[in-house]
């Protein structure tokens, strides 16, 4: 039981940060980036891939080696739709990645680089979706943590 408790926390811990490091790069990707903002975008960018893979590794330790057993989590449909929500938010994340690494290149190139508005507008959907899709993730969570979706 011990096991489960620190995989819970760590899984816990993990998401706050992530959600954490999404709220940063929310608020650092709108109109007129430019210059050290983007390298320090690209820095969150970069946190926010390995915090996401830090959540999913633990989160698959707990459904293997947590108290509830795998066999809980397979058949839950709760459980289901927040791997759903988190597949879609990790596709959601591919474009703005992509910008910002062109971006970090342009920045290489041109000290003074901005990236055009309409390309910073476009992104900054995505991760607006991001957010509508995170919402669903704790609502699934709680649906599941409660025997909902069995």
């Amino acid at each position: 039981m011990v096991s489960d408790l620190i995989l819970a926390i760590a899984h816990h811990l993990a998401v706050f940060a992530l959600v954490a490091v999404y709220a940063a790069e929310f608020a650092l990707l709108r109109p007129g980036v430019s210059g050290p903002q983007i390298r320090q975008l690209g820095r969150i960018d970069a946190a926010y891939g390995g915090l996401a893979a830090v959540v999913i590794i633990v989160g698959i330790f707990r459904v293997i080696f947590g108290a509830a057993g795998w066999e809980y989590y397979v058949g839950n449909q709760a459980f289901l739709g927040k791997m759903a929500a988190i597949l879609v938010m990790g596709l959601l994340t591919i474009p703005p990645t992509l910008a910002i690494r062109r971006w970090q290149k342009g920045l290489a190139g041109d000290g003074n680089y901005a990236p055009p508005a309409a390309e910073v507008s476009a992104n900054r959907r995505y991760i607006h979706l991001q957010g509508a899709v995170l919402l669903l993730i704790p609502i699934f969570a709680a649906a599941m943590a409660r025997g909902y979706g069995s």
